[in-house]
């Protein structure tokens, strides 16, 4: 039996020049990197934008963790030279918040609310 699914949600500035760039690189995903998402036990991903009242894009990104150590399994994504290639061309599009953790890129949500 598997172990029921995590969500986890997180949130990141993006570049307003940088924009156009990162939807251009999401529209067509590399293969070998959403092969590894999927090794990585990621599913149910997906990433929404908002320009919130202070005027900047923001982007919010949710997915369901179905594995059993999550430490791992991120760790099998980041040791990837594809997803390292990936993250060299996207995180420059980005604008990280101050309160992230440290080495992070997204700042987690917290999830108030789920219906089952």
């Amino acid at each position: 039996m598997s172990a029921p699914a995590r969500r986890y949600g997180a949130v990141v500035g993006v570049k307003p020049a940088m924009l156009a760039r990162y939807k251009e690189l999401h529209a067509a995903v590399w293969p070998d990197v959403l092969a590894v998402i999927k090794r990585s036990r990621i599913g149910n991903y997906s990433i929404f934008l908002r320009t919130l009242p202070d005027g900047l894009p923001y982007l919010f990104s949710y997915f369901e963790y179905e594995g059993d150590d999550f430490a791992a399994d991120m760790e099998l994504m980041a040791s990837d030279p594809v997803t390292k290639r990936w993250w060299a061309e996207c995180v420059p599009c980005l604008e990280l918040l101050p309160d992230r953790s440290p080495g992070e890129i997204w700042s987690p949500l917290e999830e108030v609310f789920h219906l089952d």
